[in-house]
């Protein structure tokens, strides 16, 4: 299957893919491509308990690829990590909530057809 040639591409379609599973397990999207001076958060989403900030990390779905540069959830590490704890607190000066906060990673894995990988609470305040 054909998923894009850049990884712009690459990413927007594993946002999406993203999306559709988390509204799929009984999430409403809130926001996505929330941006702030230091950083971007792909997509906010709640259910009945939490409210949720999550990094999406899309790769073709490729074995020697991740031997190689390790696995999506990987590269967010301690300074993404940062960026997204920044964005999300601007975030919530606006628009508070009183569910519980939690940050996510979806693995987005693009191979003959796409599989999402969700870590819930990937990291925290």
């Amino acid at each position: 299957m054909f998923w894009g040639k850049t990884t712009k591409d690459i990413g927007a379609k594993g946002e999406k893919i993203a999306a559709d599973y988390l509204k799929k397990q009984g999430y409403k999207i809130v926001a996505k491509n929330v941006r702030s001076a230091h950083g971007e958060i792909d997509i906010i989403a709640e259910n009945h308990n939490n409210f949720v900030f999550a990094e999406v990390k899309a790769r073709r779905d490729d074995p020697q690829r991740f031997a190689d540069y390790g696995f999506p959830c990987e590269a967010v590490n301690k300074t993404k990590q940062q960026h997204i704890l920044f964005t999300a607190r601007m975030y919530l000066e606006k628009h508070p909530t009183d569910k519980a906060i939690r940050f996510d990673v979806l693995e987005v894995y693009l191979g003959e057809s796409a599989r999402v990988h969700h870590i819930e609470d990937a990291f925290g305040l």
